[in-house]
């Protein structure tokens, strides 16, 4: 069975991304949400590869940018974001989500604040959405959120240069620190990221320098690669998973679900526990200090005897012939064969044979999280009731 996925019908249904124009390249399926940009160029494995011992660069010029000006535009974004942003330096940047009341995530997005500027990217289809939000939060604050003309394309290997020379010859250097930001020739932006891989670099682009970008990283020694090996290296090397919006996640998604996004910006998390005042925030506060998530996003290893047949995101997690979960990316790696995330009942063992549409699977231990340890919270109760 499958589910009817949470993430909306793409507003971008024609995007065509230029690179797609280069030899090889191969466009993903049209219900795919990557499609629109280059899903490999004939060698995913390779492309893979390539990443672990140099250099890949990936467009992901369908990503959907905005960006917020004004003189209080982080302390505007403050009052209704899950992440400390007030006093981001400029040339920084992090990760935050938008919640509903209920504390369901309705909006993950990657910032980079440069210049007086805010720059703002989320997931293709997902911009439009945001953006009314945001438009509709400004009143009387001097904030001007806005869609952006700007493309997104990744570096990512653990033979990034720590220089680029961009399309008109300026010698670049790549900003150091995660999520660090600096300004790109041309009007664009460079920030560092924690994934898919340590230290991979956005370079958000105007649209209409997006093939020269490209061909600059190509210049500078980095191979093409798609969509496939972005997602295979965020799915299958990073630990705990990161999550995608609306793959990853469904309707009833609340933060603690996705344990990387917990955390400050040192800490690489879109939600800053310190944090109050923000739609949602009772039910992030509720679930730090006096219990657990309902669900928790862990890493899968799926049973690759069957062929080339691949469990579809959306199906059915079951166990013991009841469901468990749902399975949202779903990637060939490299070395570790077929491979999902999948949002699993915390009560489902680490050590429990799995099922999905007649694939058998096995939880990876290591992206089961230690809920050994007290909640803050109860604690606190137990002091006060002399218990502790």
């Amino acid at each position: 069975m499958v589910i009817d996925p949470a993430v909306p019908d793409r507003t971008d249904d024609g995007y065509h991304s230029p690179i797609l124009n280069r030899p090889g390249a191969v466009d993903a399926a049209d219900a795919d949400p990557d499609a629109g940009v280059p899903f490999h160029y004939g060698d995913p494995f390779g492309e893979q590869r390539a990443a672990t011992s140099g250099v890949v660069v990936v467009d992901r010029s369908h990503r959907d940018v905005l960006t917020i000006t004004g003189g209080e535009r982080l302390t505007w974004l403050e009052g209704f974001v899950s992440q400390h942003v007030s006093e981001l330096p400029d040339g920084s940047g992090g990760e935050t989500l938008v919640l509903d009341a209920n504390g369901r995530v309705e909006h993950h997005a990657v910032l980079s604040d440069v210049g007086s500027r805010l720059v703002v990217d989320t997931e293709p289809g997902r911009g439009a959405g945001l953006l009314t939000f945001l438009t509709k939060m400004v009143f009387w604050a001097d904030a001007a959120p806005e869609a952006a003309d700007l493309a997104v394309v990744t570096l990512a290997g653990t033979g990034l240069p720590t220089t680029l020379t961009a399309p008109d010859g300026t010698a670049v250097e790549l900003p150091v620190g995660h999520y660090a930001s600096s300004p790109l020739p041309g009007g664009g932006v460079a920030r560092r990221m924690p994934w898919p891989m340590a230290g991979s670099v956005d370079l958000i682009v105007p649209r209409s320098g997006l093939t020269a970008w490209f061909s600059a990283a190509l210049a500078a020694g980095a191979r093409p690669a798609g969509s496939w090996a972005f997602e295979a290296l965020r799915a299958a090397e990073t630990t705990p998973p990161r999550a995608r919006l609306g793959v990853d996640t469904d309707e009833k998604t609340i933060p603690h679900e996705i344990p990387t996004w917990i955390g400050d910006v040192a800490q690489r998390g879109a939600v800053h526990l310190d944090k109050g005042c923000y739609r949602g925030q009772e039910t992030v506060s509720r679930v730090h200090n006096l219990g657990k998530s309902p669900r928790v996003l862990v890493r899968l290893q799926l049973d690759g005897s069957g062929g080339d047949a691949m469990v579809l995101p959306g199906a059915e997690v079951r166990s013991g012939g009841r469901t468990v979960g749902r399975v949202g990316t779903v990637v060939q790696h490299h070395e570790d064969g077929p491979v999902a995330l999948a949002l699993l009942k915390r009560s489902v063992a680490s050590d429990a044979p799995l099922e999905i549409d007649g694939v058998s699977a096995a939880i990876d231990a290591d992206t089961v999280p230690d809920d050994s340890g007290p909640q803050a919270g109860r604690e606190a109760i137990r002091r006060l009731r002399g218990q502790a």
